[in-house]
């Protein structure tokens, strides 16, 4: 089984599709895992160019049989090749014979040996002597000033280098002695006795035993299945791999093989018990020298205290100055007129209707507000700088939130932060990092301070015990917010580590968490490079935070593509019932961060003079990540900040004024050029409310090679909805979902038929459709597919209230009739199709992170009379405008309703309507390609030919 080169085990559908299509011939075939059925696998078989997928079934002995058409028996086998043997002869159900094997390609062993950045995330590359083989120094030796331990072992070491074959070996532990057994030993004086830097190096310099022992290991499996007795129901369970231990039996008769168990068993007996061994002599160190905690004088945290008062100078009308105080204590804007010596006017906060930004003019806003019943006036205001005018939007919104009197929020704050800390401990304070202070957009120094309901920190190369980083970022968080944070999750992998921390408030609103990791590291065993990742709900809102650590190099485009797609297949996240769904449809707010390692395309020294000028353009056009997300290679659909500050890797230590972008090793000099590594994407679902706030570095943390990155987001949520009216003796009025027809172009060579399945958390339980009535295959490569009302089901949601319904959405999946795979996933926003009258859209559609098709229809969501009150969201009162038409100064204004507002914005969505960088989504009915907010628009529309059968295009 693990020799047999026609299994791909894991690879998407679509892939297999792909490597059929180059094999090119009829009878071309592979096998790779079912991804409907757990333990299953599916046979895809190419025949008169459409591929044919076929599912292989385990049965409750284990024998395996394929899923062929009606009237052909199924035949049953032991092992998967004994199942490809007997169907490559013909007559046994399937199209064709399977006669030629498309063999998966194999990886290459020093795939992703990351030895470029810096120290190597605590994995430590190979060490060399300098100066040739006999000199006995070794380069990395320890410097003047570290403790005499290290020192000591290491010259312990040198001695042993001589007498010893094992030289390569010997490199990977004087490179734990020289840099992380100092580490190691800080963890222990601080009571965390599990040496993971010492399990780091001894794995990393196993990893060649590791892979041989795999592959010896499979051989040794398929061989011991061979005389394995048939298993019936009544017979016990087959015997179990046996421990490591001494040989005995026939074995033992041979010199070799006895020899062979010997050293197996003596390497099993080293590697148990050489942690102990270190452990007690670091013990006995810390113990001999008096090692004691250093003494560290942490601030004391200031009491909670009131915002202070902010005042802001504009521009009224066209020359005219101005004084806006904000006071969020108590509730009030005051606006006083330059020279004045008494406010003009006092708005309190539950007065102002409305405040619309204009996108024209960055730094202008418009304030709607009641001056007399039934009247209300706008006044328009320029501030200094953009920047101002965030401040004083965001000061306004937490006066809102603060004089609101409502039980569950609307609207929150969420901080991601990213840092590859570059296996060094960090500097006593983060302030800048965590106030989102530095270069790029970043916080005003009026709102800097206001602590964020959610924090989300992520980190690489964190040398850090886990313990010890979680109570470090609380105390820095209390000490500059006076906010004690709790903790919802810690997931940790080796050195990848993701924090979430929630105001104390939040804690009893948060459910549902869940963790989970991936190893991306070589052959997808280690995990010096992978993700870990958190999900959870906030009241009725779901969210997930990603944090990984992607292959290094410049020339590793594709190794990283691949890493994100592994990431994103694997990861563990969110609503177990959704798990058939592309992992970045789950939540309603997908946050996806780290070290991407994607680096720029252009000659170092050019790259140096566009970042003196800080030309930046120049320099996100040749951006890799930019350049894979506009080939809609990785990150579909996402959103990025404005980048707005200099490349964030890779600096000289101990300085932010010079890139080290020379790397001096024996094979030569490595060129890592400046890049913007660290990143921050999102992706949420159609028509929420998400609005990136600040996304830029700091300028002041210098202990790494990178800089920490961070940005902040304002985020709308929905609570637990509870009817207005209470329920009573009469039947309960039914809000419907009804469809009056569907149309589907799917990326597959197959002829399936296929049903759909609809999912949401306003539905009891999952539904499904009918078989497609209409088929068609005019574009080579895709599939359309079409429903009728009559094979459409109405669905109905488990509350007829249009508040309830506004917030909503509806996860849709193609599935195939035969095989139940997926062909591509989508979500549809309910906010837009509510009415009496059908509603157009169009969507993409998405499996394991590719584009996979596209899907357009029209639907109704019928809401009953007595229902359709609702009320105005806090985030929905500011809102973007162009400055097409300006009313008077002090001109009466009308603001619309919030159900107006909510169709309003339903319309122009539609009509595409520009859109603030950093806000969510719109809904999904234009089919318009997703480009990096960085990248020019195209001027030509459609790229893929599935969409030209939408436009008629012959």
């Amino acid at each position: 089984m693990a020799a047999a080169s026609w299994y791909h085990r894991d690879i998407s559908r679509v892939m297999a599709e792909e490597l059929l299509a180059k094999a090119g011939r009829d009878g071309c075939f592979l096998v790779r895992d079912s991804e409907s059925v757990s333990g299953a696998y599916a046979l895809c078989l190419l025949f008169q160019r459409h591929v044919h997928t076929y599912r292989i079934l385990p049965d409750d002995e284990g024998l395996l049989s394929v899923q062929t058409i009606q009237g052909i028996q199924a035949k049953c086998f032991r092992t998967l090749p004994d199942l490809i043997g007997a169907y490559q002869q013909p007559n046994n159900g399937l199209v064709t014979p399977l006669l030629y094997p498309v063999h998966r390609a194999r990886q290459g062993a020093d795939e992703d040996s990351d030895g470029e950045d810096g120290r190597g995330g605590g994995h430590a590359a190979s060490a060399v002597l300098a100066g040739g083989a006999g000199t006995g120094t070794w380069l990395g030796a320890p410097v003047a000033g570290r403790t005499h331990i290290p020192q000591q072992l290491h010259q312990r070491l040198q001695e042993q280098v001589h007498s010893s074959p094992a030289s390569d070996f010997m490199g990977f532990m004087a490179e734990y002695l020289n840099h992380h057994l100092q580490l190691d030993l800080e963890a222990l004086r601080h009571g965390h006795p599990q040496l993971r830097h010492l399990s780091t190096a001894l794995v990393t310099a196993c990893r060649a035993l590791h892979r041989r022992i795999d592959f010896t290991l499979a051989g040794l499996e398929t061989l011991a299945r061979v005389f394995d007795p048939p298993v019936s129901p009544r017979s016990p369970a087959r015997e179990q791999v046996r421990p490591l231990g001494p040989p005995r039996g026939l074995l033992s008769s041979d010199p070799d093989l006895e020899l062979l168990l010997n050293k197996i068993s003596t390497v099993n007996h080293l590697l148990s018990s050489l942690e102990k061994k270190v452990l007690k002599s670091l013990q006995e160190t810390v113990s001999r020298h008096n090692l004691a905690l250093p003494s560290v004088a942490a601030a004391s945290p200031p009491a909670a205290k009131p915002l202070a008062v902010q005042s802001f100078e504009v521009k009224v009308g066209k020359s005219q100055r101005a004084t806006l105080t904000v006071d969020v204590e108590s509730g009030t804007v005051t606006v006083t007129k330059r020279g004045s010596g008494s406010p003009e006017e006092v708005i309190p906060q539950d007065k102002i209707l409305q405040l619309i930004k204009y996108q024209s003019v960055q730094s202008k806003v418009r304030l709607v507000y009641d001056r007399e019943p039934q009247r209300s006036l706008s006044r328009d205001f320029v501030f200094p700088s953009a920047r101002k005018r965030e401040a004083f939007c965001q000061l306004l919104q937490l006066m809102k939130i603060q004089h609101s009197n409502l039980d569950e929020p609307d609207l929150i704050s969420v901080y991601v932060g990213t840092w590859n800390m570059g296996s060094t401990p960090p500097p006593r304070s983060l302030a800048s990092w965590l106030t989102s202070r530095g270069l790029g957009r970043t916080q005003d120094e009026t709102t800097a301070c206001i602590p964020h309901d959610i924090y989300v920190i992520g980190t690489q190369e964190n040398s850090l015990g886990d313990r010890e980083w979680v109570e470090f970022l609380r105390a820095s968080l209390k000490t500059l917010m006076a906010v004690d944070y709790r903790v919802v999750a810690l997931q940790c992998l080796w050195s990848i580590k993701i924090v979430v921390l929630v105001k104390p408030e939040h804690e009893r609103r948060i459910s549902h968490v869940h963790t989970s990791s991936v190893k991306t590291g070589i052959a997808n065993t280690l995990g010096n490079k992978g993700a870990v990742g958190v999900s959870f709900l906030f009241n009725g809102t779901s969210f997930g935070f990603i944090n990984c650590h992607l292959a290094s190099g410049s020339e590793k485009t594709h190794r990283r593509n691949q890493n994100y797609s592994d990431i994103l297949r694997s990861l563990v996240l969110g609503d177990k019932r959704l798990s058939a769904f592309d992992l970045t449809l789950r939540f309603t707010h997908l946050f996806w961060f780290g070290d991407l390692n994607y680096r720029l395309d252009m000659d170092v020294q050019d790259i140096l003079a566009h970042v003196t000028k800080k030309e930046f353009e120049a320099l996100l056009a040749v951006d890799q990540l930019n350049l894979e997300r506009e080939k809609n290679k990785v990150f579909l659909r996402f959103s990025e900040g404005e980048i707005s500050f200099p490349p964030t890797y890779r600096y000289e230590r101990g300085s932010r004024d010079t890139y080290m972008w020379q790397k001096f090793k024996p094979t030569g000099v490595r060129i890592n050029v400046p890049s913007w590594c660290d990143r921050i994407l999102w992706k949420s679902h159609p028509e929420t409310h998400v609005v990136c706030n600040s996304y830029g570095c700091t300028d002041d943390i210098v202990t790494s090679d990178h800089s920490p990155v961070f940005a902040t987001f304002e985020v709308g949520v929905t609570s637990q909805f509870v009817p207005k009216k209470a329920p009573g003796s009469d039947p309960e009025p039914l809000a419907c979902i009804e469809w009056e027809s569907i149309e589907v172009i799917v990326k597959t060579a197959s002829r399936s038929k296929c049903y759909i399945e609809f999912h949401s958390y306003c539905l009891e339980e999952a539904q499904r459709s009918g078989e497609n009535t209409s088929q068609s295959c005019d574009v080579p490569g895709f599939l359309k597919l079409g429903w009728s009302a009559k094979h459409l089901p109405v669905l109905n949601p488990i509350l007829p209230d249009l508040e309830y319904l506004g917030d909503q959405h509806l996860l849709l999946s193609i599935k195939g009739v035969e095989s139940c795979e997926s062909y591509g996933e989508c979500c549809i926003a309910m906010r837009s199709m509510i009415g009496s009258m059908p509603q157009q859209f169009e969507t993409f559609l998405f499996h394991r992170g590719e584009e996979t098709g596209s899907m357009r229809g029209w639907m109704k969501v019928r809401v009953p009379k007595e229902r359709r009150s609702t009320r105005e969201r806090l985030y929905e009162w500011i809102s973007f405008e162009e400055e097409d038409a300006e009313p008077a100064a002090d001109a009466p204004t009308r603001p619309k309703s919030p159900l107006q507002r909510l169709r309003y914005r339903s319309r122009a969505q539609r009509r595409r309507r520009p859109r603030a960088r950093g806000d969510a989504e719109p809904s999904p009915t234009v089919l318009s390609r997703s480009r990096p907010r960085s990248l020019p628009e195209p001027a030509a529309g459609y790229t893929n030919p599935a969409y030209f059968i939408f436009e008629g295009v012959p």
